[in-house]
């Protein structure tokens, strides 16, 4: 029960934090930083009591890498989607809601997180679970920063969710349109399977 707490207070704290600051329309600069700053304590925070996933994208690419249980992957799942869910309930609160970004270019979308989501899964797989990185003080460091790159780098895209419980929370919060967070859902998990099949490939760890 810790593990799945722990993935439901990352993934609320996650999704508050996207929502008050994208809500408070600060400079463009701030979001990116705030989110990745966010992202990286709570894995500091949370990875030695679940690995800190956060994001069931994430958590499909661990498990098909062999380093989750299968009995976990849904409970780690929903744990992520309600913290999500009721992250955005807060925000509601907190800060109301938004005008939903209208996604215009549907391919490039899905490229845009499919790509930085393969990004998330490839670093989390990298310095979370690799033998070769056992141990390291950076992992969060290097979770976090990823995707506050992908936020600078294709946000105004996508929306740069990279994981589908923000994908989720950010509809709630009228930041996304709940009818095209399809393509979010989709690119995120092929992504997800990509990172894990080509870590197995490139790691050559069981």
């Amino acid at each position: 029960m810790n593990k799945y707490l722990t993935e439901f207070i990352g993934a609320f704290f996650l999704v508050l934090t996207i929502g008050c600051t994208v809500l408070s329309r600060e400079p463009g600069v701030v979001p990116p930083l705030a989110i990745g700053a966010a992202l990286m304590v709570m894995v500091f925070a949370g990875g030695h009591i679940s690995g800190a996933h956060y994001n069931p994208a994430v958590t499909l690419a661990v498990f098909m890498r062999g380093k989750l249980p299968m009995a976990d992957v849904v409970p780690y799942m929903a744990s992520q989607i309600i913290g999500a869910v009721v992250g955005a309930l807060a925000v509601g609160f907190l800060a109301g809601s938004g005008t939903p970004m209208e996604i215009v270019n549907v391919p490039a979308a899905l490229l845009a997180e499919f790509l930085f989501t393969f990004a998330l899964c490839w670093v989390v797989l990298n310095v979370a679970t690799s033998r070769g990185t056992n141990g390291n003080s950076f992992y969060g460091l290097a979770i976090g920063f990823t995707v506050m790159a992908g936020a600078f780098a294709v946000g105004r895209i996508s929306g740069g969710a990279f994981n589908p419980a923000v994908a989720i929370g950010a509809a709630m919060m009228k930041l996304l349109a709940f009818q095209q967070i399809w393509m979010h859902v989709a690119a995120e998990f092929a992504a997800a399977a990509a990172a894990a099949l080509a870590f197995k490939a490139i790691a050559k760890e069981s």
